[in-house]
């Protein structure tokens, strides 16, 4: 669920799904990339012991 709300919601992770899908790729395969992007991203804060840092992304 949080894979879906990440790519309806403005930022990184919506552009990556929006640049993936005009590549071609199915939705649900670029929806289980960003799935997979999460749970690298939770696995880091937990090794790391340190708070997710939000990055800003640049407007084009």
């Amino acid at each position: 669920m949080s894979a879906l709300v990440s790519v309806r919601e403005p930022g990184e992770l919506r552009q990556y799904y929006e640049r993936k899908r005009a590549e071609g790729k199915k939705p649900i395969l670029v929806v289980n990339a960003v799935r997979n992007k999460l749970v690298h991203r939770i696995c880091a804060v937990i090794r790391n012991n340190k708070p997710y840092e939000v990055r800003t992304v640049a407007a084009n």
